[in-house]
């Protein structure tokens, strides 16, 4: 298998694109749930992204696995990166400004980094790491200014759901890292399928969805959310866990304020002050933190 770290500007666009991807799934879960319930919503969005990430295999004549022990574990990671997290953030958005779920969700570092350090230990736990979490948090807070968090409180078990899912995330990065060798479309593509039939049944007893009367907002929604946000956000997800590993992954969590931002800054005329260009700084300073590469230690030359 090729060095998929050859070209490090590719892996640092990568992430950008997934963090836009990402970054744009708030408001696509917001416009959805207008008039499609949540559970229902993400059922849909995991059928679509995953019978599109199958036609693309099929087009390259890939197959996915057939053992029990890989299917298990594409079970576990649909469970803690599409099931659970993905039904909470858009139960949670009922209430919660999409704005603010995504400051909320921009934890999902701290979390992995956290992880990291008490359990599974899978990566080097530096000093300049957490430099980049802290780093990071403090540029979203710069960037989106500190009234921006003044809703913390307001609605607290939908905050509180928001960050169950922020943890989930964490624990899927770290997990995700177990389908190493495996072409990242096929991780992506088994997951989706094992949420995918998780979550029909379970909109089909709770929501009735023949019932529904979703508007053309909400349907062009969802499929913005499962071409965009899912089938392609994770097919860059399973490449980037391999290449900037597990912690530099989730730093995309940063970028998807900041993102935002800007795209309101270039398409709708809105206006940065200076401590938001300050904040930009330190989210690309935190990024690079956590995701540049730890040179490995040269061996001590021969004695001669």
């Amino acid at each position: 298998m090729s060095d998929l770290r050859s070209n490090p500007a590719v892996e640092y666009a990568l992430l950008a694109a997934l963090a836009t991807l990402w970054g744009a799934s708030y408001t696509f879960i917001k416009l959805g749930i207008a008039t499609i319930p949540p559970v229902t919503l993400i059922a849909a969005r995991t059928l679509i992204a995953s019978l599109l990430l199958l036609a693309i295999l099929q087009l390259r004549g890939i197959h996915l696995p057939h053992d029990r022990e890989t299917w298990k574990r594409f079970l576990f990671q649909a469970c803690l990166n599409s099931v659970v997290p993905f039904t909470l953030i858009a139960w949670a958005e009922y209430s919660v400004d999409a704005g603010l779920a995504a400051i909320l969700n921009s934890t999902t570092p701290i979390f992995a980094f956290l992880l990291t350090v008490a359990i599974t230990r899978h990566e080097p736990t530096t000093v300049r790491k957490l430099f980049g979490v802290i780093a990071g948090m403090a540029g979203i807070c710069l960037i989106v200014g500190l009234q921006a968090l003044n809703g913390l409180g307001r609605e607290l078990i939908s905050q509180l759901a928001i960050i169950a899912a922020t943890i989930s995330y964490a624990g899927a990065a770290i997990f995700g890292r177990n389908f190493k060798g495996l072409d990242p479309l096929v991780p992506a593509a088994g997951s989706l399928l094992c949420g995918t039939a998780l979550l029909i049944p379970a909109s089909l007893i709770i929501d009735r969805p023949w019932t529904l009367e979703p508007s053309t907002s909400s349907i062009l929604a969802l499929f913005g959310l499962s071409v965009f946000s899912t089938a392609l956000a994770f097919a860059i997800y399973f490449r980037l866990i391999h290449t900037l590993g597990s912690v530099g992954t989730t730093a995309q969590a940063y970028l998807r304020v900041p993102i935002g931002v800007g795209i309101g800054v270039l398409f709708l005329g809105e206006s940065l002050g200076p401590t938001a260009w300050i904040g930009f700084v330190c989210v690309f300073i935190g990024v690079l933190a956590m995701t540049l590469p730890t040179k490995p230690k040269q061996a001590n030359a021969p004695a001669k």
